[in-house]
């Protein structure tokens, strides 16, 4: 960018001076006094600005402070000694994971393959279900039996993961907690879906149901209390659309084409990028409380092989879980840029 003098001075015909171009007196002002001015804007909000403490101090404690342990994963390991006084190791972990040709290398592979297909399936049938939801909801007229459904549909999500896998494990009986098959398990079987041996085995025992179950507990979970931003984006509408809609002949299929959908585009597509970048971030309670050893074929992830790596046995090595964990969120930082960048392109709605 060219600088001119005309940026800064303004030539007086009448006296033939030069004097200070009086817009960039302004510039040059409120250059000078920015930070005069946002201590003054804090002080006149002050209340808000407090309500963020909380908040900051979560994310201080923990997401930045915990990420000093990360240096572990190019440090030799050592369970006495802190992680600064630690000898640098290199990229070795990342090695032995990657292309080390153990079985721990195996059992990592197995865990990211897992993973990316459980989120996968996560993305293509949990994703849509809180926007079909948050659909139904508009369309119901009543407002009592519109409450009674969303309170219905929000209550698993303030269940514990430990009741909830509770409750997941008594409707298939899984044989070492309890004996004889549970509802889900006898209905299936009934239906001629499932053989009485798998059934009276445990649906949980079976890694070829383990997906499946984690996908649909998942829905049941979390699809009522997702769509509630879907659904305030929905009663944002303003209500001529709909009017404009119904005297062009629209019915109520046309409405939600035309109207409802391309409405809360942008808000989709902002949650959508959001659901990528936690795509690999898949919490290791729920899974942990519902694999053994039977399923780890299609249930061990890398939250629950960076578990078992790094604390459990005479063997854990938190150096490998730290580099496995490491890996994942790379590929999810990714992940968001990449879609960010796409949905920027295609739909000039992104989230920077």
């Amino acid at each position: 960018m060219k600088v001119r003098a005309a940026d800064f001075l303004v030539y007086d015909k009448e006296k033939d001076v030069y004097r200070e171009n009086p817009e960039q007196v302004v510039r040059d002002d409120v250059e000078k006094h920015y930070w005069l001015h946002v201590a003054r804007t804090v002080m006149k909000d002050w209340r808000l600005y407090l309500m963020l403490v909380p908040m900051l101090l979560v994310f201080l404690f923990w997401r930045y402070f915990p990420m000093y342990e990360l240096l572990s994963c190019f440090k030799v390991y050592d369970g006495v000694l802190p992680v600064s006084e630690r000898l640098f190791s290199g990229f070795s972990y990342f090695k032995t994971l990657l292309v080390g040709g153990t079985q721990m290398t195996t059992d990592f592979w197995r865990a990211m393959r897992n993973t990316f297909i459980l989120s996968f399936y996560g993305l293509c049938f949990g994703f849509p279900m809180p926007i079909i939801l948050a659909l139904f909801f508009n369309e119901v007229r009543s407002n009592i039996a519109r409450s009674i459904y969303q309170v219905l549909t929000y209550l698993p999500k303030f269940l514990s993961t430990v009741v909830m896998t509770s409750l997941v494990t008594m409707l298939v009986k899984q044989g070492s907690v309890t004996t004889g098959m549970g509802i889900l398990s006898r209905a299936l079987a009934n239906l001629g879906l499932i053989s009485e041996e798998v059934a009276n085995a445990g649906l949980l025992r079976n890694p070829s149901f383990f997906r499946s179950i984690y996908q649909i507990s998942g829905i049941w979970e979390g699809a009522g209390y997702d769509s509630i931003v879907f659904f305030a984006a929905i009663i944002a509408i303003s209500p001529t659309s709909y009017e404009a809609a119904q005297i062009d002949g629209a019915n109520k299929w046309a409405q939600m084409r035309y109207v409802v959908i391309p409405s809360i585009l942008s808000t989709v597509v902002i949650m959508l990028i959001t659901r990528i970048g936690s795509l690999l971030n898949i919490g290791y309670e729920k899974v942990l409380l519902l694999y053994n050893t039977n399923t780890y074929v299609t249930a061990d992830v890398v939250s629950t092989f960076s578990y078992r790596t790094g604390m459990q046995g005479s063997s854990a090595n938190t150096g490998i879980a730290a580099a496995a964990e490491m890996m994942n969120n790379v590929v999810g930082m990714l992940l968001v840029i990449g879609a960010n960048t796409i949905a920027r392109k295609a739909s000039n709605t992104s989230l920077y």
